[in-house]
């Protein structure tokens, strides 16, 4: 477990899936960050939301966010990890995002990955772009017009890297 002022990050627990499941559904909902669907139901919001470590983010019993974290790639791609995260609009700006950065880093390093990387970041997610920079993170490339928003405009995706 890790704690952050206010915010505690553990391993989910099976009751905590419908709280991540109601996450992973508001942001697929607005499209803004996922390349995905949405899923039809709590099967689908797991099988989306599995990783070789799934955390969630509280404040008190209330799930405010979660990540889940892993290998890049198989095999010969296993030395470098890579996570995804979500938090709940209404605990956005209050320090979650961080928090779970925070952790899946320390997760890394204990476990003697050599870099972390991200494969699609979506460029006009400006938070998520200056908190993974504020944390050591590096854009390598930007794939063009690679996501569409739901206005039908078309953004990059960034790849972003952390040597550790």
């Amino acid at each position: 477990m890790s704690e952050s002022p206010g915010v505690t990050i553990r391993p989910i627990e099976d009751p905590d899936w419908s709280a991540v499941a109601a996450i992973i559904d508001e942001v697929a909902r607005g499209g803004q960050t996922y390349a995905m669907e949405v899923p039809g139901s709590l099967a689908e919001a797991q099988e989306f939301w599995s990783g070789q470590q799934v955390v969630v983010a509280l404040a008190g019993d209330e799930i405010l966010g979660t990540a889940k974290m892993g290998p890049n790639r198989p095999a010969q791609g296993s030395h470098v990890g890579t996570a995804s995260f979500m938090v709940s609009s209404a605990a956005r700006g209050r320090g979650v995002g961080r928090a779970l950065g925070e952790y899946v880093v320390a997760w890394h390093r204990d476990r003697g990955f050599q870099a972390i990387q991200f494969n699609a970041v979506v460029e006009t997610n400006t938070s998520a772009v200056r908190l993974w920079r504020s944390l050591g993170f590096e854009i390598i490339g930007t794939v063009p017009n690679a996501f569409r928003l739901p206005g039908g405009e078309y953004v990059g995706l960034h790849v972003m890297h952390l040597e550790l």
